[in-house]
């Protein structure tokens, strides 16, 4: 499953390209939930590379 870390800068990128909707806005950042499937698009879309595989 893929994470964000705290370089998120709610952005929405990573959303916007979900093919699950597996990512939601939190308070701080954008989370990942676990419906993410391990497809990677979110990390290639996030200008700032907040996104890796959490594996």
């Amino acid at each position: 499953m893929y994470v964000i870390n705290s370089d998120c800068i709610k952005c929405g990128a990573c959303a916007a390209v979900c093919p699950v909707g597996a990512i939601s806005e939190g308070d701080q950042q954008y989370i990942i939930d676990e419906q993410c499937i391990d497809c990677g698009s979110c990390a290639a879309v996030c200008p700032v590379g907040a996104i890796s595989s959490g594996e």
